[in-house]
C-alpha cells in the first residue's frame, strides 16, 4: 500500500513513519525547510511543501490509498489565532478536498481531546460530549474542532475516515518542542505546579492505535486514545526521579495564576514574545477531567501502557541523548 503522511517531523509523525515503513508500505511524507531526520526515512519519499497549498496535496496523493493527517499547531498563544484557524481548518480542509478528488483514499486525522465537548456534571468524558458554541474555549481547541468538522464534511461527500483525540501524548523528542517540555521544565528544577490533573498517552501507543483503525473497515468514527490521567505534582514527582532532579515544590494557586498569565501577556505586548502562560493555559491547569479509553479498546482491542512505564522511557531516553550529545561535544 501507498501511504501519504503530513507532520512526519511532529512527535506522533516521528513515530508513524517507521512503523509503516517497518510494516512494508510505501511511504510518501511531507516536509518544510528540511526532511526530518526519523528512522527509516532514506526509504521515504519526501515532498517539499504545505499542507496550505490545495494543487500540490492533489498531486502528492496520486497513487496513494491512506493518508495520515499528522500536522497541526498546537498553541495556546493569542498572536498565533489566525494561524491556527489556517493550518488546523484550512490546511485539513485542504487535505479532504484533495482526498476527495483523487478518490479512493482513507484519512486519519489526528485530532486532539481539546475537541472533545466539556462537562459541568460529569468528571468522566467521551466521544459522545457535544461541543457547546456558546461555552468559552481556547483558540487552539475550536481550531481542532472546526478542523473535524471538515472531516466530517468529507465523509458526508463520501469520504472514508477516521478521528482520533489524543490527550497530551508522551515521547522522547526535542526538549523543546511538543509535550516534551514538561520533561525539560523538571529536569530545568524549575520549582512551581499547579493543582489539577492532565490525561497522558505513550506515543507509540498513539501510533499502534492509528494503524490498526486506519487499516480496517472502520470509518466515519471517532476515538479518545488516552491512558491515564494523573495530578501535575504526581507526574511531576516521578518524572524528577527517573530524571534524579528535583521535583516542583510550590503549588501555584488559582489566584496566583490568574496574575501571572496577565503579567505575561502585559510582557508579549511591550517585549512582542510569546507568552510562558497565557490564560487558557492557567485555566486548564487547573481542570481535571478525565477522558474515557472504552470506545478505541472495545473497537480494536488495544491496552494502553502504563504511565509510569511511558515516563521512565521516556527519561531513559531523553537521558541516554543527552549524554551522547555531550561525548560528541567532548570529541
Amino acid at each position: 500500500m501507498t501511504v501519504f503522511v503530513t507532520g512526519g517531523s511532529g512527535l506522533i509523525g516521528s513515530y508513524l513513519i517507521p512503523a509503516l515503513v517497518a510494516q512494508g508500505h510505501i511511504v510518501k511524507a511531507l516536509y518544510r525547510g528540511r526532511i526530518p531526520a526519523v528512522e527509516g526515512g532514506d526509504k521515504v519519499l519526501w515532498l517539499e511543501g504545505d499542507i496550505l497549498d490545495p494543487s500540490l496535496l492533489r498531486e502528492a496523493l496520486q497513487g496513494v490509498q491512506y493518508v495520515f493527517h499528522c500536522a497541526g499547531l498546537v498553541s495556546y498563544a493569542p498572536q498565533d489565532e489566525e494561524l491556527l484557524k489556517q493550518v488546523n481548518v484550512e490546511g485539513t480542509a485542504n487535505i479532504v478536498d484533495a482526498c476527495l478528488e483523487v478518490g479512493n483514499i482513507k484519512l486519519c486525522h489526528v485530532s486532539s481531546i481539546a475537541a472533545i465537548g466539556r462537562s459541568k456534571t460529569a468528571s468522566v468524558l467521551s466521544e459522545k460530549n457535544k461541543w457547546d458554541q456558546a461555552e468559552e474555549h481556547s483558540a487552539y481547541a475550536s481550531s481542532k474542532y472546526f478542523g473535524e468538522l471538515e472531516v466530517w464534511r468529507g465523509v458526508a461527500e463520501g469520504l472514508k475516515a477516521v478521528i482520533v483525540n489524543p490527550s497530551v501524548v508522551l515521547g522522547p523528542a526535542d526538549w523543546n518542542r511538543s509535550s516534551t517540555r514538561l520533561l525539560k521544565y523538571v529536569f530545568d528544577e524549575k520549582p512551581f505546579y499547579t493543582g489539577g490533573s492532565a490525561n497522558f498517552v505513550d506515543v507509540r501507543d498513539v501510533v499502534e492505535a492509528m494503524l490498526r483503525l486506519t487499516f480496517s473497515d472502520i470509518s466515519a468514527e471517532r476515538f479518545i486514545l488516552n491512558a491515564e490521567q494523573m495530578e501535575y505534582k504526581i507526574f511531576f514527582e516521578q518524572v524528577a526521579h527517573c530524571l534524579g532532579k528535583k521535583a516542583p515544590s510550590h503549588k501555584v494557586i488559582p489566584a496566583f495564576a490568574e496574575v501571572i498569565w496577565r503579567l505575561e501577556h502585559a510582557l508579549a505586548v511591550v517585549t512582542g514574545r510569546r507568552p510562558l502562560i497565557t490564560k487558557d493555559t492557567a485555566r486548564l491547569a487547573g481542570k481535571s477531567h478525565l477522558f474515557s479509553n472504552e470506545k478505541v479498546k472495545q473497537a480494536i482491542n488495544i491496552e494502553f501502557r502504563p504511565l509510569g512505564e511511558t515516563i521512565a522511557w521516556c527519561c531513559s531516553r531523553l537521558l541516554a541523548a543527552g549524554k551522547r550529545s555531550e561525548t560528541a561535544e567532548a570529541l
